[in-house]
């Protein structure tokens, strides 16, 4: 097969929550540790730093990663999902995974995965783990997909686990509490190994400490911390938060790596060069300013939508759409009704009609027409926009993805 018939496969014929949502969600690590034996066990084979957390995973991932770049390592990163290419989700030292790595590693173990029904999150884990190890990575940052206690990726015993913070996403799959949720992403605890925690509330706290005290491991609070607000090449105001989960981090695996305080600035400020991050407050244009972001829940939004009020600008614009199975009436109140909305539907299975999208969003005062599809809004939004407006396209990882 081709690279382009690989990818077409895998697509089709596993199921990908990214794509299809609740069906493709599998609830125990049955699967994975049926393929990871499969493959020789390479999660046992590799030094990792493990992220969870409801928000801001990618960015503390590839804030780590660059970090351990610029100490003079190998540094694989796994992080999901991919905005443009698949093989974003795997690099080492900035760089993709190549498309042939991809199409031996599928077309070697294709029937293994036909006989055991693996899911694509599986799979595609497996094909990190064995990837890094064949190119033999000095350390991995492996970022969880969905919550972090079934999550494919809990198979491994990394040197430090990370849980950015907790907010209310994936209910339907982690429960609709803090607390349920917080349960589901302590679940990357590792007996003995330090625990970072980036945010936390009073409910959240118990449960970490718990799950710590459990498993003899050491906890830090990095949001309690005193540290230095080093430039970085993320511009959003999250990422003041997400940065001090880094440090406190680096901190730990300084006791094991030989880090410079040259290394963690040289690598905040070059994340997006080192890792290829992309839309997390990522400005595209400049008259209008165009910032295109993937923040899609409450958590993420408050802030972005609040980081925008601070912005001088004539006019607002959203281009907006979303996934089917987003709480509506959980985000669309935090969007200001003084705005020109743009509704479009992201092109995936997944992706709500931009007809019930603005249908809801009248009932919030949120007033726009509907699109054929985002990148037919963003020509439009572009077309009536002055230079002193400010344009923000968001909503979902899948509507910033169509444009960036």
């Amino acid at each position: 097969m081709t690279y382009q018939e690989t990818i077409n496969w895998m697509f089709a014929q596993l199921p990908m929550y990214q794509q299809q949502g609740a069906s493709a969600y599998k609830k125990d690590l049955t699967n994975t540790v049926l393929l990871t034996n499969h493959l020789g066990n390479p999660e046992n084979k590799i030094k990792a730093v493990h992220v969870a957390g409801t928000n801001g995973k990618g960015s503390t991932s590839s804030m780590i990663a660059s970090i351990l770049q610029e100490a003079g390592l190998k540094v694989g990163l796994y992080t999901s999902p991919h905005l443009k290419d698949y093989r974003e989700r795997i690099r080492i030292n900035g760089e993709m995974i190549s498309e042939d790595f991809v199409v031996e590693f599928i077309t070697k173990n294709k029937s293994f995965f036909e006989e055991n029904s693996l899911s694509f999150f599986e799979m595609t884990v497996g094909l990190a783990f064995d990837y890094f190890v064949q190119e033999n990575v000095d350390i991995a940052v492996i970022e969880v997909g969905m919550g972090g206690r079934l999550d494919s990726t809990n198979i491994i015993t990394p040197l430090v686990s990370v849980i950015t913070n907790i907010g209310f996403d994936h209910t339907h799959f982690l429960g609709d509490t803090l607390e349920l949720i917080a349960y589901e992403k302590a679940g990357i605890i590792k007996p003995y190994i330090p625990v970072v925690i980036g945010e936390y509330t009073e409910e959240t706290k118990k449960v970490f400490m718990r799950k710590a005290e459990e498993c003899n491991s050491d906890i830090y609070f990095a949001s309690d911390l005193i540290s230095e607000d080093y430039p970085s090449g993320l511009l959003g105001d999250y990422q003041y938060r997400n940065k001090k989960t880094v440090l406190q981090t680096i901190t730990i695996l300084k006791q094991q790596l030989n880090i410079s305080e040259d290394d963690i600035k040289k690598g905040l400020l070059n994340v997006v060069e080192n890792t290829g991050l992309l839309g997390r407050w990522q400005q595209i244009n400049e008259n209008p300013k165009v910032i295109c972001d993937t923040a899609h829940n409450s958590h993420g939004l408050k802030i972005v939508l609040n980081q925008i009020q601070k912005q001088k600008f004539d006019t607002l614009h959203f281009v907006l759409g979303v996934v089917n199975d987003k709480d509506l009436e959980d985000i669309l109140p935090l969007f200001p009704k003084n705005a020109k909305y743009y509704f479009s539907k992201p092109n995936v299975p997944r992706g709500l009609n931009a007809d019930l999208l603005q249908e809801k969003a009248k009932e919030y005062g949120l007033i726009g027409d509907v699109y054929d599809s985002v990148s037919k809004a963003y020509e439009e939004v572009l077309k009536v926009s002055a230079s002193n407006d400010f344009i923000y396209i968001g909503g979902s990882t899948f509507v910033v993805a169509e444009i960036v």
